[in-house]
């Protein structure tokens, strides 16, 4: 087990609130942020282990592959207000193969965090600002801790705000430098860019402050962009994500947006959701002109995560979390992060939208009212009729008594039947993002949940942290194996599985 300048002066022994776990650096008790403390404290940490202890069940012989999960691990104190997604971005995996795991986490080794680790301190600003452009690169830190896939025979991890992709070796998790896309890269990769397995295809995009806003690409198995278009929107906007069939892409303009003049007048990024503007969704033909986008006017919303789209007949359509209130109304008493508070807390449910081709119609309704986000789908299905969704339900103020982004529970929908099922996380104990995981050789003509489901979950009340392997068929009886982790793994953003049949050449 390694550290980053571990040492007796920078570890916490003990917080006075006991919202600090004792491996925290010591900065963190300076600031009172609850994204540095609980689970959200960062670790010092660098570790692998090829002997993981299996608390009970055993590790299914046919789960081939390695679960990833990227998340925001700040190295030093924060230079402003700090935001979870300023973190540095430090990627945890578990790899599984023949019945046995191993693990091993990194640091996200940008071209940030290099300059900051040879300055020993921070010198970007985060979301919040100020902006800085005189900094080389971004005005603010691209930290790369937000999403992450396996592309072209690497690991990339991927940037919130649509950012510089990095590649790491699959195996070890080093970081191997910048993703050009072979040099072809304009400019940013969105966070969730997709990857198509069946065509081998990459799709991802981009957004920006400049005419016309947004464009889309599409690049190969070996990482040649085969076709790029500019899409024409009112102004910037923030999209998240984008949705995927064999025939279409499904591109996002929501009336959640900033304001240019703003952020050059104060260098800070305001951003309102504007109720009086009606939500977009753009369906562009997959290898079309972006002037042959048709847009469809739908109830004023934000959606961060798509589950799946498909096509049936004249129809596509689109299933994923819907927010009709992306800013909560501030608590003042939060003082200055009384707005990233808010906008972390997160409202969504899951939700349908659906578009006919020919007549310009629209559809559009509840699946199920219940919080819950960050929805995975079979990613064999992607772009097909696909029956379920698992989801993880999100803690509220309110309801939960807790003041973060934090998921309490797995959910599974079955969208033919209706049927939820949940398994609760337990008391203090916090889930992370659970992507379906295809049995070894799996296709989609095995049946669609016949696979397992993983999790990383830390424990609270003492600061461990487990991995979770579920039966997609039915969460309720809880994991079939549970493993103990080497170390207290932080809180994060996203997950991905990548298949043994690409990583394990």
């Amino acid at each position: 087990m390694t550290s980053l300048e571990v040492t007796e002066k920078n570890i916490i022994t003990r917080a006075r609130d006991g919202s600090l776990p004792p491996d925290a650096p010591g900065w963190t008790a300076e600031i009172d942020n609850p994204y540095l403390h609980g689970v959200y404290a960062p670790t010092t940490v660098e570790t692998e282990s090829a002997e993981l202890e299996i608390v009970s069940g055993e590790i299914p012989a046919d789960l081939y592959g390695a679960y990833l999960r990227n998340g925001p691990n700040p190295v030093f104190k924060p230079k402003h207000n700090y935001h979870p997604f300023d973190g540095d971005g430090m990627l945890y995996g578990i790899f599984f193969k023949d019945g046995e795991a191993s693990y091993r986490n990194r640091w996200i080794q940008t071209e940030s965090l290099k300059l900051e680790l040879e300055e020993s301190k921070s010198i970007w600003p985060g979301v919040m600002g100020p902006f800085d452009f005189t900094l080389p690169g971004f005005p603010i830190k691209d930290t790369s801790n937000t999403d992450v896939m396996y592309f072209n025979d690497h690991i990339i991890s991927l940037w919130y705000n649509a950012g510089i992709p990095y590649k790491l070796d699959p195996t070890t998790l080093e970081t191997r430098g910048r993703e050009t896309l072979n040099g072809q890269l304009k400019r940013a990769l969105s966070a969730h860019s997709k990857l198509d397995w069946e065509k081998e295809e990459l799709i991802f995009f981009d957004y920006f402050d400049d005419f016309p806003h947004m464009s889309y690409g599409i690049a190969d198995r070996k990482g040649n962009i085969i076709h790029q278009e500019n899409i024409e929107l009112p102004g910037p906007r923030l999209p998240h994500d984008i949705g995927v069939t064999p025939n279409f892409v499904i591109l996002h303009d929501c009336p959640f947006f900033h304001d240019v003049e703003l952020l050059k007048q104060n260098r800070k990024r305001v951003v309102a959701f504007h109720r009086d503007i009606p939500t977009r969704f753009g369906v562009q033909p997959r290898y079309g002109k972006g002037s042959e986008v048709k847009w469809f006017e739908c109830e004023p919303c934000y959606i961060l995560h798509v589950v799946n789209c498909w096509e049936e007949g004249d129809w596509v359509v689109q299933v994923g979390c819907r927010s009709t209130n992306p800013m909560p109304k501030a608590d003042p008493g939060d003082g200055d992060l009384s707005h990233m508070l808010a906008y972390m807390r997160l409202e969504a449910n899951m939700y349908v939208w659906k578009f006919n081709m020919k007549t310009g119609e629209v559809i559009e309704g509840d699946i199920d009212t219940t919080n819950s986000e960050f929805c995975r789908a079979n990613p064999l299905y992607m772009g097909y009729k696909s029956r379920f969704s698992f989801n993880q339900y999100i803690m509220t103020r309110k309801n939960d008594a807790v003041g973060t982004l934090a998921f309490g529970a797995l959910l599974k929908y079955d969208l033919e039947s209706g049927h939820i099922q949940r398994y609760d996380y337990g008391r203090g104990v916090f889930g992370s993002e659970t992507p379906y995981c295809p049995k070894r050789g799996a296709t989609r003509n095995d049946p669609e949940d016949d696979g397992y489901l993983t999790t990383f979950v830390t424990d609270t009340n003492d600061w461990s942290s487990y991995c979770l392997i579920f039966d997609a068929r039915d969460i309720t009886p809880g994991p079939v194996c549970k493993i103990k982790m080497p170390h207290r793994m932080p809180y994060g953003f996203h997950a991905n599985w990548v298949r043994g049949e690409d990583i394990y050449k």
